[in-house]
């Protein structure tokens, strides 16, 4: 049978001690799954290690969980791979950031580009950076990941280009010639830039090119963002990664 697996943030778990559930967490156990004291889980809190657990007492206001051994630490991808999503629509973003997750990517940057049809000022970027970040921890419990991939704040696709990170850096453009396939295979790390439902524009690929980044399709079909985001992260871990 597979254990629960719940997510405890604050990178505080030991083995042999006691910890409290939060309450969101507290609440699906007891009144979605309905779990009982004594119940064995699987705790992890995003830094890679996992722990046994049982599910201890519940005072109403409060849940306990005692923690027992480590059952490993997860290994860092060999090469990490970071996603520059501009930003799409609620569920299309929500599903990027769940399915970047799964595939292991270890960084995602949404940034708002010209082409983006939603506009997020600083309080609403806030708000969706937090849901952004619960949807890498529910995807991590059903997955079976436990390193927790980091959310940026999102920020313009020109603040992103003044700072941008090494490595093989691709920007997805379906009118180039080379395929993602046909690009050198990366040392230390691979940055993808994916563009909105409208695609970016050619002054904004420009723009990634003079900073670095290599011009690359994934082939001779036009996808939606959530399919080319999610498309371009399987094969960069098909050819570079650990899949």
């Amino acid at each position: 049978m597979r254990l629960t697996r719940v997510f405890v943030p604050g990178g505080s778990l030991r083995a042999h001690s006691k910890v409290t559930l939060p309450e969101s967490a507290a609440r699906h156990l007891i009144r979605v799954l309905r779990l009982k004291s004594g119940a064995a889980l699987v705790l992890f809190d995003g830094s890679g290690e996992r722990f046994d657990a049982v599910l201890g007492s519940n005072d109403g206001a409060r849940l306990s969980v005692e923690v027992g051994e480590s059952l490993g630490c997860e290994t860092p991808p060999r090469i990490p791979i970071t996603l520059v999503q501009a930003v799409a629509r609620a569920d299309s973003m929500d599903l990027i950031v769940q399915k970047a997750t799964e595939l292991g990517v270890g960084r995602i940057v949404p940034v708002i580009t010209q082409r983006s049809v939603v506009r997020l000022d600083e309080e609403r970027g806030k708000k969706r950076r937090r849901h952004w970040q619960a949807v890498t921890i529910s995807a991590c419990e059903q997955c079976g990941r436990n390193l927790l991939p980091e959310v940026e704040a999102p920020l313009s696709l020109d603040a992103y280009l003044d700072n941008v990170e090494s490595g093989l850096r691709v920007v997805l453009d379906h009118a180039t010639e080379p395929a993602l396939s046909e690009l050198p295979s990366p040392a230390d790390a691979v940055t993808l830039l994916v563009g909105p439902e409208g695609g970016l524009t050619a002054e904004e690929v420009e723009a990634a090119s003079r900073k670095g980044f290599e011009r690359a399709s994934l082939g001779p079909r036009i996808l939606r963002a959530e399919t080319a985001a999610i498309a371009a992260v399987t094969l960069a871990q098909s050819l570079w990664g650990d899949m």
